[in-house]
C-alpha cells in the first residue's frame, strides 16, 4: 500500500511512502485487539480499593439483646453487616489486576488496528518536522492544513520532540507519542493517525 507524503502545510510533496502489507495489510483480529486493550486498561488500575470486613471493625462483640423473648430478630455483635457502621460482606480488597499477555499477541493487536485504519483511509504520512518553539497555535494550524481540526487524532513521531508535544498538549482529542510508546489502546482510541516518515520505519522495525 502506498500513501502520498504530505508537508506540514498539507501539500503533496510528490513522493510516496510504502506501507508494509505485513503490518498495514493484514486481516484484523478483533479478539486479540480486545485482549490487548483489556490488558492495558487493567494495568491502569491502582487496585488500592479496600472496605473493612466484619473482623476488622473496632466495636464490642457483646451480645446486644438476649437471644429469645425480645420480639425482634436475633443479634450478636454490632459488627454484623446488618448494622450501620458494621463490616461489609465480600467487600473490595487490594489486588493486582494485571494478567499475562504474550508479546506476539500484543504485536498482532497493533498490526490489526493499523491495518483497520489503513483500510478505512484514516492514516496520513507527514514529512519529518519540528516547531521552532512550543506554540499551541502552530499545532492547530498544522491540524487545519490536514483538515483534521476537531478530529480525534494521534500523531506518531520517531522520537520524543518537546516542541511538538508541548504544542499539542493543551488541545482536546489530540495526542502525540513516539513510535515506541504507542499502544493498541492509543491506536484504537484515535479516529485519525498521523505518522511521520521517520516513525513509519521505526514502527515497522518494532512490529517486525
Amino acid at each position: 500500500m502506498e500513501l502520498s507524503v504530505l508537508s506540514k502545510d498539507g501539500k503533496d510533496l510528490g513522493r510516496k511512502a510504502v506501507l508494509s502489507d505485513d503490518i498495514f495489510g493484514i486481516e484484523p483480529n478483533t479478539h486479540v485487539v480486545y485482549l490487548d486493550v483489556k490488558h492495558y486498561l487493567a494495568n491502569q488500575r491502582q487496585g488500592t480499593h479496600k472496605a473493612k470486613q466484619r473482623a476488622e471493625i473496632a466495636r464490642s462483640t457483646k451480645k446486644i439483646v438476649r437471644q429469645k423473648g425480645s420480639g425482634g430478630a436475633r443479634h450478636g455483635s454490632t459488627k454484623a453487616p446488618t448494622f450501620v457502621g458494621g463490616g461489609r460482606v465480600f467487600g473490595p480488597v487490594p489486588r493486582d489486576y494485571d494478567f499475562k499477555l504474550n508479546k506476539k499477541v500484543k504485536v498482532l493487536a497493533r498490526k490489526s488496528v493499523l491495518s483497520a485504519r489503513a483500510k478505512e483511509n484514516n492514516i496520513s504520512v507527514i514529512e519529518d518536522f519540528t516547531f521552532d518553539s512550543p506554540k499551541t497555535k502552530s499545532y492547530l494550524t498544522f491540524l487545519g492544513a490536514l483538515s483534521l481540526t476537531g478530529s480525534k487524532t494521534l500523531f506518531i513521531l520517531p522520537a520524543y520532540d518537546s516542541n511538538v508535544y508541548l504544542s499539542a498538549r493543551n488541545i482536546p482529542k489530540t495526542k502525540v507519542l513516539s513510535a515506541d510508546e504507542v499502544s493498541t489502546y492509543d491506536l484504537i482510541n484515535a479516529d485519525k493517525l498521523i505518522i511521520s516518515e521517520g516513525a513509519l520505519s521505526k514502527i515497522e522495525s518494532i512490529l517486525n
